[in-house]
């Protein structure tokens, strides 16, 4: 009976995983499910922001940890291809706190070539 069992399971596994789609492999990832927009030569998410968050004793370190975060972020979802994010269009970002307590959020529009 544990034979069965191990070999169900080891289908319903084998069932589920999914070979990469093709926007995956091109490093795409779930950028499909957005409408895009070409600006300045760029293609761009028409309407779809992302936004990071980081912290640091200096603004200038908070601000980098927040775009470390919308980076990781945005790699995981779409791909390298759209995780730059001097790329990006619509950037905004806002800092607050002080005495070597500094909090960054930014947003922007992920971009690629």
């Amino acid at each position: 009976m544990k034979g069965v069992i191990v070999g169900v399971g080891l289908g319903l596994l084998a069932l589920s995983a999914e070979p990469r789609s093709v926007a995956a492999q091109d490093g795409m990832g779930l950028a499909g499910i957005h409408n895009w927009i070409k600006v300045s030569g760029k293609t761009c998410m028409a309407d779809h922001f992302h936004d990071g968050q980081g912290t640091g004793p200096t603004r200038t370190q908070a601000q980098a940890a927040a775009v470390r975060a919308w980076t990781d972020f945005t790699a995981w979802e779409y791909g390298r291809r759209w995780a730059r994010w001097q790329l990006s269009a619509s950037q905004s970002g806002s800092c607050s706190g002080g005495s070597g307590n500094i909090s960054c959020n930014v947003s922007s529009r992920p971009c690629t070539h």
